[in-house]
C-alpha cells in the first residue's frame, strides 16, 4: 500500500510541532494551484517574483487596475488555463468560475489531479491579490 505524497503547504505556516505545515490529498493540490496562481510571473511590465525563475507564475496582478468587465473575466479563465498547463502539467482544470462585483473579481477554481479534487477561491482586488 502506497501513501499519498506529502509536501509544504503555500503559503508557509507552522503546524502543532513548531514546524513548516506539510498536507496531502486535496489540502496540496489546493496549496500548488494557488502558488502558481498567485505568483508574479514575468510580463513586459515587470521582471517576475521568483529571482530564480521569472516566468513562473500566471501573471493575474496585469488584471489589476482594469475595468471589471466581460473582456477581463475571459482573460482571467486564459490566465488561469495556461499557467496550469504550463506549470502544472498533470493538474486538469474542471472549471473556473468567474464573479465579478464593484471592484473585485473572484476566481472559482476547481481542479483535479489523479483520484483528488480540489476547490478554491482566488480574489483579485482593485489593490491586491489574495
Amino acid at each position: 500500500m502506497s501513501r499519498a505524497p506529502q509536501n509544504l503547504l503555500i503559503p508557509f505556516r507552522r503546524d502543532r510541532k513548531r514546524d513548516f505545515a506539510a498536507g496531502a490529498g486535496a489540502e496540496l493540490l489546493a496549496s500548488k494551484v494557488r502558488q502558481v496562481l498567485l505568483t508574479e510571473g514575468a510580463t513586459p511590465h515587470s521582471t517576475g517574483e521568483l529571482p530564480w525563475r521569472t516566468s513562473f507564475g500566471a501573471g493575474l496582478s496585469r488584471l489589476r487596475h482594469q475595468r471589471n468587465d466581460t473582456v477581463l473575466a475571459e482573460l482571467a479563465r486564459v490566465y488561469v488555463r495556461d499557467a496550469l498547463a504550463r506549470w502544472l502539467p498533470g493538474v486538469q482544470l474542471v472549471q473556473v468560475r468567474v464573479e465579478q462585483e464593484a471592484a473585485m473579481l473572484t476566481l472559482r477554481v476547481r481542479v483535479r489531479e489523479g483520484d483528488t479534487a480540489a476547490d478554491l477561491d482566488v480574489s483579485l482586488t482593485k489593490d491586491a491579490a489574495s
